[in-house]
C-alpha cells in the first residue's frame, strides 16, 4: 500500500523554458557570411543585368540597321521615280499627247537666259523688338 501512496504524491517539477545565451562570435560569423553572400548575389545580378542590356542594345542596333537599309532602298526608288517623272522625254510626250500642245517653230521660240541672283548687301539690319 505504501507504493500506491508514493505515486499519489504530486511532485513539483518546474518546466521553465531554457534560456540560452547568445554566442556573439557565432552571431558575428553568421552576419559576415550573410553580407558576403548578399554581395556576391548583388555582383552576379549586376553582371547579368549588364549582359542582358548589352544583348538588348545589340538587337536594337540590328533592327535599326535593317530599318536604315529599308529606308535607303525606299529613298533610291523614290529618287528613281523623281528622275523618271522629270525626264524631258516624258514631259514632252505628256504635253503633246494629253495637253495637245505643239512644238514651236525655230523663229517662234524665244530663249530667256537665267538671271543670276544679286549678292546680298555687306551688312544687313535686323529688326529687334
Amino acid at each position: 500500500m505504501a507504493e500506491s501512496f508514493e505515486y499519489a504524491i504530486k511532485k513539483d517539477v518546474r518546466n521553465n523554458a531554457i534560456v540560452r545565451e547568445v554566442d556573439e562570435a557565432r552571431q558575428r560569423d553568421l552576419w559576415k557570411s550573410v553580407a558576403i553572400a548578399a554581395f556576391l548575389v548583388g555582383a552576379f545580378l549586376f553582371s547579368a543585368w549588364q549582359h542582358f542590356e548589352l544583348l538588348r542594345h545589340g538587337y536594337q542596333i540590328e533592327e535599326m540597321q535593317r530599318q536604315k537599309t529599308a529606308e535607303d532602298d525606299a529613298g533610291r526608288r523614290l529618287r528613281l521615280e523623281i528622275d523618271t517623272l522629270k525626264s524631258p522625254r516624258r514631259i514632252e510626250s505628256l504635253a503633246t499627247e494629253r495637253l495637245h500642245l505643239v512644238m514651236p517653230a525655230r523663229d517662234e521660240a524665244i530663249v530667256i537666259e537665267r538671271a543670276t541672283a544679286a549678292d546680298p548687301p555687306a551688312k544687313s539690319v535686323i529688326a529687334q523688338r
